[in-house]
């Protein structure tokens, strides 16, 4: 028969004073837990933000764009400044690049009627100037020069390109002898000389009379290219070079 240690039999002790205590916790317990029951732990580290998010609401107005001058320019292309669909402004020197400029605008507006020479104060090369001047008149462009404008020198032989040719009473033109690049003057050369013919066949070909042609030639090269004279409006009229 083998023997069995007390202490290896737990104790159940237990008398009516211990039972009824127990009973009562167990109870309260229980209302304890229906009325408040557990929340999730919290640790230190948790916190809960609140946002208060304002909304406000506004209308947004683009600024207009301040009304074009009536001047502002639709290009430029060296000393033309297209102004209008028909109508370009002159001002400065025609050079060797010119001529292609002026084709270029041609093929952008095409439209173009009218040039109004404001400043134009020659050409650094003659042929070029020529060259562009035959293709202002084959264009069928006119010329003016507003009032206050001034045409000098070469560019008193532009103006002759247009088909129509007009200048206010105070518009003012400039003309001298040419000069060549060998710093010869028009009068260097003979009376017979083929290089004048240059010049009188283009003023007969922009429809300038022979004889007139022939007169306004000899004036323009009584004047030293280093010097100027100055012709009105009505000088030009007289030269029949103004409609």
């Amino acid at each position: 028969m083998s023997k069995i240690n007390r202490k290896d039999i737990p104790q159940n002790r237990s008398d009516s004073t211990g039972s009824t205590g127990g009973f009562l916790v167990s109870a309260f317990l229980l209302v304890a837990l229906l009325l408040f029951p557990a929340q999730p732990a919290i640790s230190a580290s948790s916190y809960i933000v609140t946002e208060t998010v304002e909304i406000f609401e506004y209308d947004l107005h683009e600024p207009e764009a301040p009304a074009e001058p009536a001047s502002a320019a639709y290009g430029q292309y060296g000393p033309f400044r297209v102004i209008a669909a028909d109508t370009v402004e002159m001002t400065g020197t025609v050079d060797s690049y010119t001529p292609a400029l002026f084709r270029q605008m041609m093929r952008h507006f095409p439209a173009i009627k009218r040039i109004e020479m404001l400043d134009c104060d020659g050409s650094v090369d003659e042929e070029a100037n020529l060259r562009l001047a035959r293709m202002i008149r084959n264009a069928g462009i006119s010329t003016n020069v507003p009032a206050g404008g001034s045409v000098r020198s070469g560019a008193v032989e532009l103006f002759l390109s247009g088909v129509r040719r007009t200048a206010h009473r105070n518009a003012e033109f400039v003309v001298h002898s040419w000069m060549d690049e060998d710093g010869r003057e028009a009068n260097d050369y003979p009376a017979n000389d083929p290089v004048h013919s240059e010049y009188l066949d283009y003023y007969a070909e922009m429809g300038v009379p022979k004889g007139t042609a022939q007169e306004f030639y000899a004036l323009t090269n009584s004047v030293p290219f280093s010097e100027q004279l100055h012709l009105s409006r009505n000088d030009m009229a007289r030269f029949q070079m103004v409609h």
